[in-house]
């Protein structure tokens, strides 16, 4: 898959936050496996170097673990992942408020909008 990774951001973050992203959304499921450095060097044209410390970093955060003869994968701790899709969540709402806040919505306005978009208090979901 080619992806247009920011130039302003190392690529080896910007693969943690694919991977992370992939688990949270059930993309990998807990306990599965994880394509190897090379499938994943390729898949994102990226040097294996920097897929491996990706990898590494995520084995660091617990989010992955590796085992000798079958290689890395995600961790079954599903409470780990539900707390990084929690996580991964409020970055983006973090995120969207503040562009809101930057077209001069005030929370009151961003709060109507979006109780009117997801009909929040008027029975629907």
């Amino acid at each position: 898959m080619r992806i247009e990774f920011d130039p302003n951001t190392p690529i080896y973050l910007q693969l943690m936050q694919l991977i992370r992203q992939a688990a949270a959304a059930g993309q990998l499921l807990p306990g599965g496996k994880v394509p190897s450095v090379r499938e994943l060097a390729v898949e994102y044209a990226v040097n294996p170097n920097t897929v491996q410390k990706a990898l590494a970093e995520l084995e660091r955060e617990g989010l992955l673990v590796t085992e000798r003869t079958a290689g890395r994968r995600i961790t079954d701790d599903v409470e780990k992942i539900n707390q990084l899709r929690a996580e991964l969540a409020r970055q983006q709402i973090d995120h969207f408020a503040g562009q809101m806040l930057a077209l001069g919505f005030e929370r009151k306005q961003l709060l109507e909008l979006l109780t009117e978009k997801w009909g929040i208090g008027n029975g629907h979901h």
